[in-house]
């Protein structure tokens, strides 16, 4: 035993009043009880206290019926120093499924916490990957929660466990003014990539919940849809064939009535805001420069260039702000890569 742990005051209070929200999930919490213990974690001495003290918050979350905030707090600062295998043994898939389905932002948070562990190693992410009903629920809370935060959560977690899953990587990594956008870092397995885009019914969840043929009303699909449409642009950088080309040609008719086998970025960007709404078309602006702007630097190939002629071609045909805004891209980025950025985009808005 490490003797230079300090022992952590007033965990006894606070074992005791976990047993009483247990007995009673009416009960309010005491957040003094919570934040005392909190305040006096570190990694060193968080592992004595794991096997005491998360299981019984695991159960209380279950059957919580107030604000849980202060016990979502105090689990993620004891699941800090702890592995996403740890964390699974720790937190069963059931409880993370629940959490992630909680009204609560706090416990959806919490559950998104444990997902962006599985983002630390390939083979975590690909443990994760075969976690169907996980996935399936965390997409679904992702796109359809009224919260900005859970919003915002979810698009890390989303973009990172792409990101160290991602089979087809560039070597060197993609930074874009500074901005790391893929890390340099050894491929993964691609089980996230297969299981997101390759599986049926998950991409029939994204595609519902941003279509206006979908469950969502008209408030939470814009943000659903804005956040589908900033998280794109890395996703692309890290795996454009993925994002470009799809299998199931069957729900590009029935949510974005379009025909063929074009990607998710074809749906986001051609088949799936109401351009009339000005707060969507420019989200859709954004991620477009984004996209042109990742794109440049990332590898050439023939197939990326001929796709995003074809992509901007179909989305400027209609709508001069698009290509008046992409044309004037470089005049808004940093001057170092302005020129080059000119260039690439006069390439890609030329029809021949």
């Amino acid at each position: 035993m490490d003797t230079d742990i300090i022992p952590v005051s007033g965990v006894d209070d606070l074992d005791k009043h976990l047993d009483d929200l247990l007995a009673d999930p009416t009960l309010s919490p005491t957040p003094k009880l919570f934040d005392d213990v909190e305040l006096q974690l570190t990694d060193a001495n968080i592992p004595p206290l794991l096997p005491r003290l998360l299981p019984k918050i695991t159960e209380i979350l279950k059957q919580y019926q107030q604000d849980p905030t202060i016990i979502c707090s105090l689990a993620i600062k004891l699941l800090g120093p702890v592995n996403f295998t740890q964390a699974l043994a720790l937190a069963s898939e059931e409880a993370l499924i629940q959490a992630l389905r909680s009204p609560a932002p706090s416990a959806n948070i919490l559950a998104m916490t444990v997902l962006e562990k599985a983002a630390r190693s390939p083979g975590d992410a690909a443990i994760l990957a075969m976690m169907n009903q996980l996935v399936t629920n965390f997409l679904a809370q992702w796109l359809s929660a009224p919260q900005v935060e859970v919003g915002e959560k979810g698009s890390r977690v989303l973009g990172d466990l792409l990101d160290v899953d991602c089979d087809t990587r560039p070597p060197d990594g993609v930074s874009v003014n500074g901005m790391e956008i893929a890390v340099r870092k050894a491929p993964g397995q691609g089980l996230m990539w297969r299981r997101i885009f390759h599986d049926h019914d998950i991409y029939d969840l994204v595609l519902s919940l941003c279509s206006t043929h979908g469950p969502l009303n008209t408030q939470q699909r814009s943000l659903a849809q804005g956040r589908l449409l900033r998280v794109l642009p890395r996703l692309a950088a890290l795996n454009f064939r993925a994002v470009t080309w799809t299998d199931f040609s069957d729900l590009n008719q029935r949510y974005g009535n379009f025909s063929g086998n074009g990607g998710l970025l074809h749906f986001a960007v051609l088949h799936m805001i109401d351009k009339e709404d000005m707060l969507m078309h420019l989200n859709l602006i954004d991620s477009l420069e984004a996209l042109l702007s990742i794109q440049r630097i990332t590898p050439f190939s023939s197939y990326k260039i001929d796709t995003l002629k074809g992509l901007v071609k179909e989305a400027t045909a209609q709508d001069n702000a698009i290509k008046a805004a992409l044309l004037s891209l470089p005049e808004r980025t940093v001057p170092e890569e302005a020129e080059d950025l000119g260039r690439f985009i006069q390439e890609i808005l030329n029809p021949q």
